[in-house]
């Protein structure tokens, strides 16, 4: 049975089925869950919900009291006044269990769920920047289910939303990218340890600060495989359009909207469309810049191949210059790793291989499929290494050089690579 019941007189034991008001006053990712911990309790009651849905059936009653203490584990919040990582207290045998909501699952597993959400996300991002296109206001409710989804995998696997979308390139490019940088803002802001309802902003603004493409003239976008085709002109007018649409939406929280503005402005001031500089430009936007530049360097289109992950991260270490932020460049190069999935690399073997996974606790010693020797110049037999636990039989010794070589379409490599490395794992 449904109840409703108002925020401060809720209780442990019940069980949320819905939180009232804006998708944006709540501070919790999920609306429908167990109330089990008091730290989530007094966010909860703080917050600007002003009531909640419970579930009898799932929980205790709105009159009921809460029975003897459970022998189950009591789920526990680490990481301050708002939930971030939820574990459960230590069970009678010793062992931590990890709440399965939140466990790191493979990144095989994870590719599969991640491929599922790309392909409905996608549809939605259409929709949405469709009604861009006609002059139509969007509910900022309408891409909740996206970014939820996108945390979720993230949370699951860091590494794998965005590993799959560097090897798996054949979506528009102007919905593919702002799922890439939703996800890449989504992991950067997790990185930097920023508060749920942060995290959540963060991903929004990646997802639509480049709607204002959908109001530009037919004539600027008919033949457009990648924003950096348009004119100055054009350039610019993509920034002010899309803020002034989600500013005309309401709802829209200020931080996205700065991040729609600002996202081309640089900390040197040779940005647009107003030539910000300094503290002059959001912290989000400065998220942002870093996510846009990224993606676009790794992204392949009818003009240019996109640099290899690792080159990228190089590259933009390099081309930063005064422009990216340098803290939040060294937040997003430890988040990513040195060696993002996707990129190849060349090992002391003289061996090339593919980085498809990632080592939790040491990020330049990732897992690795080779695929191609140097010294035969020829494919080869594949084999997967984890670097970590080879016991120093091959290491990286840098990024590969491909070019001249022969080998397929990169982009079908890494699809290639990635199927037979998900076929051994069985997933």
């Amino acid at each position: 049975m449904l109840k409703r019941v108002p925020t401060d007189q809720i209780k442990l034991g019940m069980f949320i089925h819905k939180l009232e008001g804006s998708w944006f006053q709540h501070p919790f990712w999920k609306s429908k869950f167990l109330l089990t911990d008091e730290g989530m309790l007094q966010t909860l009651t703080s917050s600007d919900v002003p009531a909640v849905t419970i579930d009898t059936e799932r929980g205790i009653d709105f009159f009921e009291q809460p029975s003897a203490p459970s022998t189950q584990p009591v789920a526990r919040v680490f990481g301050g006044g708002r939930p971030n990582l939820v574990r459960t207290m230590p069970p009678a045998n010793g062992r931590v269990a990890i709440s399965a909501a939140v466990a790191q699952s493979t990144t095989v597993a994870e590719f599969g769920k991640a491929r599922q959400i790309t392909q409905r996300a996608g549809k939605v991002v259409s929709r949405v920047f469709l009604k861009a296109r006609l002059g139509k206001a969007f509910e900022a409710s309408e891409i909740e289910p996206v970014i939820d989804e996108i945390y979720a995998s993230v949370q699951r696997n860091l590494y794998a939303f965005n590993g799959l979308l560097r090897c798996q390139q054949d979506r528009d490019f102007v919905y593919r990218h702002a799922l890439a940088v939703s996800a890449l803002m989504i992991s950067l802001a997790r990185q930097m340890k920023l508060s749920p309802l942060d995290i959540r902003e963060a991903g929004m603004a990646g997802l639509m600060m480049d709607i204002g493409i959908g109001q530009l003239p037919d004539k600027s976008i008919a033949s457009m495989v990648n924003l950096r085709q348009l004119s100055s002109e054009m350039l610019a007018q993509h920034v002010l359009l899309g803020y002034a649409l989600l500013k005309a939406s309401g709802g829209v929280p200020k931080r996205v909207l700065d991040v729609s503005l600002q996202h081309h402005e640089r900390l040197d001031g040779t940005g647009y469309p107003n030539g910000y500089a300094g503290s002059d430009i959001g912290l989000f936007p400065r998220m942002a810049a870093i996510c846009d530049e990224y993606d676009y360097l790794v992204s392949s289109d009818g003009e240019r191949i996109g640099l290899d992950p690792g080159a990228a991260i190089r590259a933009l270490g390099e081309t930063g210059g005064g422009g990216l932020d340098p803290e939040i460049m060294c937040h997003f190069i430890e988040m990513l790793g040195v060696y993002p999935i996707g990129a190849f690399v060349s090992l002391r073997s003289g061996r090339l291989a593919m980085v498809v996974d990632e080592d939790p606790h040491d990020h330049a010693l990732p897992i690795v499929r080779t695929f191609f020797s140097s010294e035969s110049g020829k494919r080869i037999k594949s084999e997967t290494i984890a670097l970590a636990h080879c016991f120093g039989a091959d290491e990286i010794v840098g990024v590969a050089e491909l070019a001249g070589l022969d080998l397929p379409d990169l982009g079908d490599l890494r699809k290639s690579i990635l199927a037979a490395y998900a076929r051994e794992a069985g997933g």
